[in-house]
């Protein structure tokens, strides 16, 4: 009877494993499940005793209906305490109408506490199961911002952010809303499996009639809900290109005005949001058809049941009632049961994206060194470096440069020679492909990275200001700096005068991506963040491109007094800006044409000397 009992139920499982390949496929999420076991664990206790109680309830349904329709005598409530006063009642000739009155008057009051205990434990299932997801989904964002903070900046290069976006916060939220479907489903099988226990309990041969047939219809059904399950990795993908075209959108909105390419942005969109609805179609069509067909089937077999039970068994009334409320309250656990399942099928796009954004087989991280960095005492030299962000596509090629301390080393050389390419391998945002990159003689990627770092600021060319306060955005990376420090930092980066005229100074927001400021605002905040560092390396990339003359000028002084005792990495377009610079290195196509003194190069009349004509002209022309 056992294997007959627990056949459906497995089947059912079955259909559930088959349907979200949890076990199989899903491993990382399962692992995480695993940090709050506890919280997972009371959630399973409480959901067996509510299922329990609910086995109660229904033995003693069939007692009380007995009670009303049969002998007084007969029934039993399966409590032996309660069994025994009621034979003693008989044993005293007290009024059979009044026995039966005590009887259900009794087993009404014990239905009700039942109830009442399912009720509480289901309360507290319910809690349990909602606290597991919620830390699930916090655990999974925990671990992905972890994956995202090891991974090289390589390879945000080729990942696009709206996508990667969509899976910290889409995916992660209908995984969530997918857990609480398998504790659904859960809570379901238990309540079937007591159901079908006490409908074998009141009539095994009604029992042997319906357990095959709704084995056969979860079967049928999880054959929809593999059909359900093909279809959602539409939604996932199309979920990931709309976000991204949005994010572009909204991104570079200054250039779409700019360009007058309105129509084209709301082409794309309205095309990626129309793949979007057409993939949620597509998946509502094959989900939305399961609970029907359910519905359909399980009242035809309830129907039947009714008839068999009444022209072949002929059941007593009492237990026709009772295995009929059973089948009743089963039919409806099965529909939800597998209306569930088929939405669970639609989480497979999500729960895929989430497993390859966690896993760590297809990925190169970055390998952190032990060494601590203690201070910069000769040179940085680059032996022999070969580097491409694709390793088939050199962008750089057999780079040998020596940089001195305290020393000003500039690169110059048109758009695409490799000038950033190269500052960005000092700090190690990308290893070399081959060669190798030594600071005192010890290779760079022997140091941890953090204390080579902290030594080291950077202006780029494209800063990035927070959406946060003027004072946050200069001391980001710098904590505990003194308010003097800090508004000294602002003077020396010519940005003292137009903060203190903000609405709330230094407590002014400056909006996403610094809206608030002009492109030269906010290169002299990110000056401002480079110079409080007190850095003994700084690399500027184009620093002073995004400044009027005026601006310029200043900060190129102030840049000077800075440069004293400190070694500067210049990366500049106007030559005017490295013209007292202790080396020159030309670059051009990723190979280092010319290097040495500015004049000594102007001398030779080579790239250098080009360049310098070219500006020129073009300064006399303007």
């Amino acid at each position: 009877m056992h294997v007959t009992i627990s056949r459906p139920v497995r089947n059912l499982f079955k259909s559930l494993l088959q349907t979200t390949k949890f076990w199989k496929e899903n491993h990382l999420i399962l692992r995480e499940l695993l940090h709050f076991r506890k919280l997972t664990l009371l959630a399973i206790v409480f959901t067996l005793l509510a299922a329990t109680f609910e086995g109660f309830s229904v033995g003693l349904l069939l007692s009380f209906l007995q009670s009303l329709t049969g002998n007084a005598a007969s029934p039993t409530t399966g409590f032996i305490w309660l069994d025994s006063w009621i034979k003693s009642l008989n044993a005293e000739n007290i009024d059979p109408q009044k026995i039966k009155q005590i009887q259900v008057s009794v087993i009404s009051v014990l239905i009700l506490l039942s109830t009442w205990t399912r009720a509480g434990f289901n309360y507290f299932a319910g809690i349990y199961t909602e606290s597991a997801q919620l830390n699930l989904a916090n655990r999974l964002r925990q671990q992905i911002f972890e994956q995202l903070q090891a991974l090289p900046l390589g390879y945000f290069t080729e990942a696009r952010s709206g996508e990667i976006v969509n899976t910290m916060t889409t995916e992660i939220e209908r995984l969530k809303q997918g857990f609480s479907g398998v504790a659904f489903v859960f809570t379901r099988l238990v309540m079937v499996t007591v159901y079908f226990i006490s409908m074998f309990a009141i009539s095994w041969q009604l029992s042997i009639i319906s357990v095959p047939v709704f084995s056969l219809l979860a079967v049928g059904l999880t054959t929809l809900n593999s059909r359900v399950r093909e279809t959602s990795f539409g939604i996932s993908k199309a979920n990931g290109q709309f976000n991204s075209t949005a994010l572009e959108f909204i991104n570079g909105i200054r250039t779409v005005h700019a360009s007058g390419t309105q129509e084209f942005e709301r082409q794309r969109f309205y095309k990626v949001s129309q793949n979007l609805l057409n993939a949620s179609i597509k998946v509502v069509y094959a989900w939305t058809l399961v609970k029907p067909i359910a519905e359909g089937v399980v009242t035809t077999v309830l129907i039947s049941i009714i008839i068999i039970s009444f022209t072949l068994l002929r059941l007593e009334a009492a237990s026709l009632l009772a295995f009929l409320f059973v089948l009743v309250r089963v039919a409806p656990q099965l529909q939800d049961m597998n209306g569930t399942l088929a939405y669970l099928s639609t989480l497979s796009g999500s729960l895929e994206n989430i497993k390859e954004l966690l896993t760590e087989e297809n990925k190169v991280y970055f390998k952190n060194g032990n060494i601590e960095f203690l201070g910069f005492k000769r040179s940085i030299d680059l032996i022999s470096v070969d580097f491409g962000y694709d390793p088939t596509h050199l962008v750089l090629h057999n780079i040998t440069l020596s940089i001195e301390r305290g020393k000003m080393t500039a690169l110059v050389g048109s758009s695409g020679a490799g000038k950033t390419t190269v500052v960005d391998l000092i700090p190690r945002f990308y290893d070399a492909t081959e060669g190798h990159i030594f600071i005192d003689g010890v290779d760079v990627r022997q140091f941890e990275v953090n204390s080579l770092r902290r030594k080291m600021a950077i202006v780029s060319q494209h800063t990035f200001i927070f959406n946060t306060s003027v004072w946050e955005n200069i001391t980001y990376g710098t904590q505990g700096a003194t308010e003097a420090k800090i508004r000294e930092a602002a003077r020396l980066a010519n940005a003292l005068e137009f903060i203190e005229k903000m609405p709330e100074g230094f407590d002014t927001i400056l909006g996403d991506r610094g809206s608030r400021l002009s492109g030269g605002q906010q290169q002299r905040i990110a000056i401002a963040r480079a110079l409080l560092r007190d850095p003994e390396i700084l690399i500027l990339d184009e620093a002073t491109s995004a400044l009027d003359s005026v601006s310029e000028r200043l900060i190129q002084e102030s840049i000077e007094k800075l440069s004293i005792g400190r070694t500067v990495i210049a990366i500049a377009h106007r030559l005017s800006t490295i013209a007292k610079a202790d080396k020159v290195v030309v670059l051009e196509k990723g190979h280092i044409v010319e290097q040495g003194n500015y004049q000594e190069l102007l001398q030779q009349r080579g790239k250098l000397w080009r360049y310098h004509q070219m500006q020129h002209e073009l300064g006399q022309t303007s």
